[in-house]
C-alpha cells in the first residue's frame, strides 16, 4: 500500500499541502520530523510522529529525525497558555541523549538507500550570531505574518516573550536548512505544529524560490479529549522507568470500545484486513475485548519489547487473572519495582534472613503487613497467606535467601488480592 493511502485509512492525516501525492509518486523522498527534548523521555504523544517516520521508511523513503538542541533551549509556545520554564544546558544535554537513544530504537539507521539519519538543529545554529539571524532569516518574514499564527494569538492576552515569539522562525529555518543541505522535501508533525511548519515553507520560497511540502497527523487524545503531553497529568512515557510496561499495557487494554478503534489504527502495524476482522469479532461479543488485547500487545511490543509485553501480561495475570509462581519469574529484573508501583512495599536487610527468619517475624515485625503476630498466626493457620504465590502451610516456616526471586524479591499474598512486595537489600 502507498504511504499516503495507508495514512488515510488509519486516520493519520489531519492536513497536508497540495501536491504531496505527486511528490511521493515521483520516487523516494527525504522527510523529517522534529522532537524538542523538553523532558527526559518522549511520551505516547510523540510516538505518533515517530510512527509516521517508521511508516515513511517502510514505504521506501528516507527519514530524518531532528532532535532540537537549539529549539529545546527556546521552548515552543504551541498549545501552551504560559511561558515554558527554560532548561539549563546540562538538563537539555541529558534529554537530548535520552531522545537520541529512544529514536535509535524505532528507526533503521543501518547503511542503505533508506537509511534513517539523526540530526540536531544546534549544529547549524551554534555558530550563527544574532545579526546573521536577523538579517538572513528575520528579514524574510514579517511581524504581521508571525502575529497571525494561532500559537501567538492565544498568548496575546497574557503576553508572549520575544524568545517564544521567535520560535517559529527557528523551526522554519530548520526546514530550510534540511531542504537545502539534505534534500528534504516533506515535513511531518502533529497538527498543532502547522503554524510553525508553514513558516518553513515561506523561508524556502522567499530565500530560494523553492517548493516543499507538509503533512500533519491528528493529535492522539485521551478519553477526556486532552492530548498526551509531557506536562499533563497521567502522561504515558515511553521510558519504562517512568511508565512501567505493565502500566503502559494496562492503559491500552482499558481503552473504551470507541477509542480502541482509533488507537489500533494509529498506533500499530496491523493490516486493514486483520483489524476489520477483529472489529467484526468484537461486535459479536464486546466482553472478549479482542481489540483492546490486540492493541495492548502490539503497542507494548513496539514501544518496549515482546519480553516486556509478556512481563506485563504476567503482571496482569497476577492482579486480575489466575497467577502461578511462574508468573513472577517472568517479570523482568529491572521492572519489579515499576510493576508493583502502588502496592505496599517493604525493605529488609539481607542479614536478617541469611540464617533464616520466622515467617511471623517477617509479617508482623520486619514489615507491617499484619499489626501483630497473633493476627498473622490466625491467617496463616487458615491457609490465607502465600509466599511467591505458593500457600504457606506452616506457621513455623522460616524464610531465607533461597526463597527470594532473582535473589532480591518476595511477594506476600494476603487473602486473594492483597499483595505486598518485600525487597531484600
Amino acid at each position: 500500500m502507498q504511504f499516503l493511502d495507508e495514512l488515510r485509512w488509519r486516520g493519520l492525516i489531519h492536513q497536508h499541502t497540495p501536491g504531496v501525492d505527486e511528490l511521493l509518486k515521483n520516487g523516494p523522498i527525504t522527510g523529517y520530523c522534529g522532537f524538542d527534548p523538553t523532558a527526559t523521555s518522549m511520551t505516547i504523544g510523540n510516538f505518533v510522529p515517530i510512527l509516521l517516520l517508521m511508516r515513511l521508511q517502510r514505504a521506501g523513503h528516507k527519514p530524518l529525525a531532528l532532535v532540537g538542541g537549539a529549539t529545546g533551549l527556546i521552548g515552543d509556545p504551541s498549545g501552551k497558555s504560559t511561558e515554558r520554564k527554560l532548561l539549563d544546558q546540562d538538563s537539555l544535554n541529558n534529554n537530548i541523549a535520552s531522545f537520541k537513544n529512544q529514536l535509535s530504537k524505532y528507526l533503521d539507521f543501518s547503511p542503505g538507500a533508506y537509511q534513517a539519519e539523526l540530526v540536531n538543529n544546534y549544529d547549524w545554529f551554534k555558530s550563527m550570531d544574532v545579526f546573521t539571524f536577523l538579517r538572513d532569516i528575520g528579514k524574510h518574514i514579517t511581524v504581521n505574518y508571525m502575529l497571525s499564527k494561532d500559537s501567538v494569538q492565544t498568548r496575546m492576552e497574557n503576553g508572549i516573550s520575544f524568545t517564544e515569539f521567535s520560535y517559529q522562525l527557528i523551526q522554519g529555518y530548520d526546514y530550510y536548512w534540511l531542504w537545502k543541505n539534505k534534500g528534504c522535501r516533506l515535513q511531518l508533525a502533529g497538527s498543532d505544529q502547522w503554524g510553525n511548519m508553514t513558516t518553513g515553507l515561506e523561508l524556502i520560497r522567499r530565500m530560494e524560490g523553492g517548493e516543499a511540502h507538509l503533512l500533519t497527523c491528528p493529535l492522539i487524545t485521551k478519553a477526556d479529549g486532552t492530548k498526551f503531553g509531557k506536562t499533563e497529568d497521567g502522561a504515558l512515557w515511553i521510558d519504562k522507568n517512568l511508565t512501567s510496561p505493565y502500566q503502559f499495557y494496562q492503559y491500552w487494554i482499558n481503552a473504551s470500545d470507541e477509542d480502541v478503534k482509533k488507537y489500533i489504527r494509529m498506533l500499530t502495524f496491523l493490516d486493514e484486513t486483520s483489524i476489520l476482522e477483529m472489529e467484526a469479532e468484537q461486535a459479536k461479543d464486546p466482553s472478549q475485548r479482542i481489540l483492546q488485547k490486540a492493541l495492548g500487545k502490539e503497542v507494548t511490543s513496539i514501544v518496549h519489547s515482546d519480553e516486556d509485553y509478556r512481563a506485563a501480561m504476567s503482571t496482569s495475570d497476577l492482579m486480575f487473572g489466575k497467577p502461578t509462581p511462574d508468573t513472577l519469574k517472568n517479570i523482568a529484573n529491572d521492572q519489579w519495582e515499576n510493576v508493583f508501583r502502588g502496592i505496599p512495599t517493604f525493605k529488609i536487610d539481607r542479614s536478617v534472613i541469611e540464617n533464616g527468619a520466622p515467617i511471623l517475624n517477617i509479617l508482623a515485625e520486619l514489615t507491617s503487613i499484619f499489626p501483630s503476630k497473633g493476627e498473622a498466626r490466625k491467617m496463616l493457620s487458615g491457609g490465607g497467606i502465600a509466599l511467591n504465590l505458593e500457600k504457606i502451610s506452616s506457621v513455623d516456616m522460616n524464610i531465607n535467601t533461597d526463597q527470594l526471586i532473582q535473589n532480591k524479591y518476595m511477594v506476600i499474598q494476603k487473602g486473594k488480592k492483597n499483595y505486598h512486595l518485600i525487597i531484600v537489600e
